[in-house]
């Protein structure tokens, strides 16, 4: 059975490849190019395959060495704290927005929310807590 022209090129192509890939592979055995056993970094983070220079090396006292955190100070509640401005709220349904006076970010808040009463366009202080949807406002009083 004789073969088409087309099916020869492409065993001919296919030879061709397998052949190409072979000899890249010999170069890459070759070259010896793989990443080196062993890296170092340097003083500015980056991986290096030279030791560092031990001339150059600066001396570190193990008290200068700080671990933990440093302290702060107490912080008072009011940090958290925020006032605003009732935008809208329905008693009905029982949830509405404040805007942040500083920020005017629109915080959702729900009646669960509330430790005073309030209605639209009432001065409130209240503090910001997580919904399922984002910041809503809890403990929400008149000012």
């Amino acid at each position: 059975m004789a073969d088409s022209f087309n099916k020869k090129e492409r065993e001919k192509k296919k030879r061709k490849r397998q052949k190409e890939k072979q000899e890249r592979k010999e170069q890459r055995k070759n070259d010896d190019t793989s990443t080196p056993e062993f890296m170092y970094v340097d003083e500015f983070g980056n991986l290096t395959p030279t030791p560092p220079d031990p001339a150059k090396r600066k001396k570190i006292k193990a008290e200068d060495i700080d671990v933990s955190t440093p302290k702060q100070e107490k912080s008072d509640a009011s940090d958290f704290v925020r006032n605003g401005t009732v935008k809208f709220f329905n008693e009905e349904k029982g949830y509405g927005f404040i805007i942040d006076q500083e920020t005017k970010d629109s915080f959702f808040v729900h009646v669960e929310g509330l430790i005073d009463r309030i209605k639209d366009n009432d001065k409130v202080s209240f503090e910001v807590g997580k919904g399922p949807k984002g910041p809503i406002a809890i403990e929400v009083k008149l000012i």
